[in-house]
């Protein structure tokens, strides 16, 4: 019985190989499903390549325009639709190849003249990080803003603060609302940095040890926006750390989500009430007619683990890889890949749902009446008018305040004479420093909880937001 014909070997990279690959190591070795979205990046870092290739007379300029003109074309059948990649040809940069040679023949065969595709996903995989990290940016930015708004509008409603999640003190809620302004802008500046990072460019490292041929790489390292080549070509083919600076300020970013998640559904539970979400960023109950849950909010805080599960992943795959290339590192895209897209919808539903709430003033404000909230204003008080040294003031209070407690009233109904049986000294205007709108009214201390604070610091970011724009 006649045997069945093996296929025949990879064209890109068979000449050594008398027969193809067993189906399962086509399968496993295939990455088109996540590489496909390297296309943009791979035409553009080929386009830059082949451009330097004519420059510099290693191939001519004929066959340059005419790569450059093909990728152009190329690049249009992807966008619309009219050309669908194959899994047989493994990856993005053969696909395109492939391709070009279909459209102008002989000359494409030129254009992997002086790279390797270690180089040329390296540089691929840079860009599309970088550009990840822009779009992530601007959305940041709208989500800072939208905090800003609201932070703006409750710049003077009073809430209970907490430590524990036990009521501490009094702050207003635009105060709490920027404090995930500022989270969010550390997150934007860890971003930066690991972007200034990776904008060196590997294309030109080849496969390992750099090309006998006279390149340019600094031509192809500014047409391409890096800021200079990257200086060993060992390190050029195998350096991940981009990716994993993406995914550590990722995941620190969708830690800060999930907690302000976390927030928004106990704001929204029975117990809270002080916030309502709008219909768009909720769901009701398959049952229950009466449930207005805070799906968004908990997705995100969900997601949050998906994040950070991506990073470990990334980190583990690294840990134990030689120099130079190994082909572990085509695992690497798709945790990076993943995150740029999920962190990109936490975002945009985050946003939505800061925009659309309503904060309930008077529920807020109600609950600011339990919990002994201005027992540190009173301490202070005591310091101040007293002359008191702070540990004995708090000694004090702490005695008013078990007082309190057992006749189960607020501090500010507790009687002058009820007072002066733990310190005589105390004046009846120790009451004015009872009151939770006055007490936070008098934070005004830099980065304090005051409303006069509170509007200062919208200012300067709003001044801040609309200065990066200039």
């Amino acid at each position: 019985m006649k045997k069945k014909a093996k296929k025949s070997s990879n064209p890109m990279w068979g000449g050594h190989y008398a027969s193809g690959p067993a189906e399962a190591m086509q399968r496993i070795n295939e990455c088109i499903d996540t590489d496909k979205r390297l296309y943009l990046e791979d035409i553009t870092a080929s386009k830059a390549h082949a451009s330097m290739l004519g420059d510099c007379k290693i191939i001519s300029s004929k066959d340059a325009k005419a790569i450059i003109n093909g990728l152009d074309v190329v690049r249009k059948e992807i966008e619309n639709g009219n050309l669908q990649f194959t899994a047989e040809l493994e990856d993005v940069h053969m696909n395109v190849e492939a391709r070009l040679a279909q459209l102008i023949g002989d000359p494409a065969g030129r254009l992997h003249t002086a790279r390797s595709r270690n180089d040329q996903v390296a540089t691929d995989f840079r860009l599309w990080i970088r550009n990840a990290i822009d779009r992530l940016d601007e959305e940041l930015k709208l989500l800072q803003t939208a905090l800003i708004d609201q932070a703006e509008t409750n710049a003077d409603t009073i809430m209970p603060g907490f430590t524990h999640l036990q009521p501490a003190q009094p702050v207003t809620f635009g105060h709490h609302l920027l404090a995930y302004v500022e989270m969010l802008a550390r997150d934007r500046s860890r971003f930066s940095d690991a972007r200034a990072r990776m904008n060196e460019c590997p294309l030109g490292a080849a496969a390992l040890a750099g090309t006998s041929f006279p390149i340019n790489r600094e031509k192809t390292s500014a047409a391409l926006g890096f800021d200079r080549p990257m200086a060993n070509s060992l390190d050029a083919v195998s350096d991940r750390d981009f990716a994993m600076e993406f995914l550590s300020a990722a995941g620190i970013l969708s830690v800060h989500m999930s907690r302000l998640a976390e927030e928004l559904v106990i704001w929204t539970s029975d117990g809270f009430r002080y916030v309502r979400l709008s219909e768009s960023f909720t769901t009701g109950s398959s049952i229950m007619p009466q449930k207005r849950n805070p799906d968004a909010a908990e997705l995100i805080r969900g997601k949050s683990g998906m994040v950070i599960g991506s990073l470990t992943n990334l980190l583990v795959t690294m840990k134990g890889l030689p120099l130079a290339y190994n082909k572990d590192l085509q695992e690497t895209k798709r945790p990076a890949m993943e995150v740029a897209d999920q962190l990109s919808l936490m975002i945009s539903a985050m946003t939505g749902m800061i925009r659309d709430m309503k904060a309930d003033k008077s529920r807020m404000n109600a609950a600011t009446n339990g919990g002994f909230l201005t027992a540190t204003d009173l301490a202070d008080w005591l310091v101040i008018n007293l002359n008191m040294p702070f540990r004995k003031a708090h000694h004090v209070t702490g005695g008013i305040v078990r007082i309190a407690e057992t006749k189960g009233c607020r501090l500010d109904e507790l009687t002058l004479d009820e007072m002066r049986k733990i310190e005589p000294k105390i004046t009846k205007d120790a009451f004015k420093a009872l009151n939770p709108a006055g007490a936070a009214n008098s934070r005004k201390s830099y980065g304090g909880t005051s409303p006069s604070q509170v509007k200062k610091q919208v200012n300067n970011w709003r001044k801040s937001i609309a200065g990066e724009s200039k």
